[in-house]
């Protein structure tokens, strides 16, 4: 499982880095292009702040995710765990599409970037809010009127995306209702209307990109369907629709029992398919990367899975 904005910090898998030789290959690999494509520097960005500063750049944090994620998939493809399928969740997708194999990885990483790029050239700045509530809070209430649906991740915790100008009232309506709320570390009002200026040009590249059909099927949280083909506008319809990672879940499970494994920066897509499992599902959900260290260890917990 591929997360997406707001699952960055600085130093996310150092532990990795520094003990990993595929983890630090890849990484090393794909920063090179992304220096030749872009001049900037992820790595050096990466490990070059303390974990607690704001990580919102989208110029970097864009390719930063993609890196991760790849570099990560990578290891624990050489580690003997090996994925049935991949599942993407908005950005997140860019990465699951490639390790299935639909697209080159540099291709897909090119395509981060100038995503990245349009946003920032297009679109006025934004942000998300993770609620733990139900989504109904949006469907009939106040909130709709100020944000838009981003992600239903669980039946207690959603995300939604609004302007800059409007994140202040929102967590301000929020906090007096003892509603509790987070916001993510992004740029843009991601998965909402806010963000349509960029389509434009990033389908203009996306048209010189070949797409194929992958060795493995995608998962696709958009769609809540699992995919062996990639509809041509599958890479801006992940990041401009809401993220249904329940409905995918739901789907996933009626094809049976799963390892759900967080290919991620934080560990949250891995809580949060433990929370959307059913009570009686024998599927498991686990974390290889959190903010809290332990790399290795994950890593050694689930080599001793495969």
């Amino acid at each position: 499982m591929f997360s997406g904005q707001g699952s960055q910090y600085f130093q996310m898998g150092k532990q990795l880095f520094e003990s990993h030789d595929v983890f630090r290959h890849w990484m090393t690999r794909l920063d090179r292009f992304v220096q030749e494509n872009s001049g900037l520097r992820i790595i050096d960005t990466v490990y070059g702040y303390g974990r607690g500063e704001t990580f919102d750049r989208t110029a970097i944090t864009h390719p930063a995710i993609f890196i991760l994620g790849y570099s990560l998939a990578q290891c624990l493809i050489e580690e003997g765990i090996r994925p049935d399928r991949v599942l993407g969740a908005s950005l997140g997708s860019f990465v699951a599409a490639a390790v299935a194999g639909h697209l080159d990885v540099e291709d897909a990483l090119d395509a981060t970037i100038r995503q990245a790029a349009a946003f920032e050239d297009t679109c006025e700045r934004g942000g998300m809010i993770a609620v733990l509530a139900g989504r109904e809070l949006i469907d009939a209430g106040w909130l709709g009127e100020y944000a838009e649906l981003a992600a239903d991740n669980f039946a207690q915790h959603f995300a939604v995306a609004a302007p800059q100008a409007r994140l202040d009232a929102i967590q301000a309506q929020l906090r007096e209702r003892g509603i509790a709320h987070q916001r993510l570390a992004v740029s843009f009002a991601f998965h909402s209307r806010w963000i349509d200026p960029a389509q434009a040009p990033f389908e203009t590249f996306m048209r010189g990109i070949p797409l194929g059909r992958g060795a493995l099927p995608l998962a696709c949280c958009e769609q809540a369907a699992v995919l062996t083909e990639l509809p041509a506008d599958f890479f801006w319809r992940v990041v401009r629709r809401p993220i249904l990672l329940r409905d995918t879940l739901a789907a996933l499970e009626r094809l049976g029992p799963h390892r759900y494994i967080d290919v991620g920066a934080s560990g949250t897509m891995a809580t949060f398919a433990k929370y959307a499992l059913p009570a009686d599902s024998r599927s498991t959900a686990h974390a290889v990367l959190t903010p809290y260290g332990q790399d290795s260890k994950h890593l050694a917990a689930l080599r001793a899975l495969a």
